[in-house]
């Protein structure tokens, strides 16, 4: 039994529940989707990110990274970038076109901060190295000693451009572009 075809207004609708439960849901396959941004050197560099929150009527995404990230310099040099999600349960890609902007200080960030600083993940935010430095030993003992650190996590927001939506489904696979107010369907 095939299961009803979903209609635009659907698809729209559970792309941003399925994003929502991503932030929530440790094991959900869009919570860790790969950021692609342009490198200063022009070249495309692309890493796994966690999304953290997803805001629907305001088509917008969050994720969290260290201030001193080779990307936090590659997207303020160049704002545009892409998520891309793939799910095998749903069978769907999204190529998320966005624009991003920086926060690394003020009320946001703190606010992010009092939470991210009772979890594990703290420890990511305040060694005295930055990602991608070669490990330093004394990292590990300066974490270890109790002293309180300054943190280096910055917030990152993604406004969403458009949605790039591929289904691939046995009874023909669709493929869709998602503005904010418009629809088209295109060849998958």
């Amino acid at each position: 039994m095939d299961t009803p075809t979903l209609t635009e207004q659907d698809i729209r609708k559970r792309i941003w529940q399925e994003l929502g439960r991503a932030t929530q849901d440790r094991h959900h396959e869009w919570r860790t989707p790969v950021l692609a941004t342009v490198g200063l050197d022009g070249t495309p560099n692309a890493r796994t990110v966690v999304l953290r929150h997803a805001d629907a009527a305001q088509s917008r995404l969050q994720i969290f990274t260290d201030s001193r990230s080779p990307k936090i310099e590659e997207l303020a040099a160049q704002p545009a970038a892409m998520l891309s999600f793939w799910s095998k349960r749903l069978n769907w890609q999204l190529r998320v076109r966005v624009n991003m902007s920086i926060e690394v200080s003020g009320p946001q960030v703190e606010a992010v901060w009092a939470r991210v600083s009772q979890s594990a993940a703290a420890g990511d935010y305040l060694s005295a190295s930055a990602p991608g430095d070669a490990l330093n030993t004394s990292d590990k003992a300066e974490l270890n000693s109790g002293t309180p650190r300054e943190h280096h996590l910055a917030v990152l927001t993604a406004q969403v451009q458009d949605i790039d939506w591929l289904e691939l489904a046995r009874s023909g696979h669709r493929r869709a572009l998602l503005g904010a107010n418009n629809w088209q369907w295109l060849v998958p």
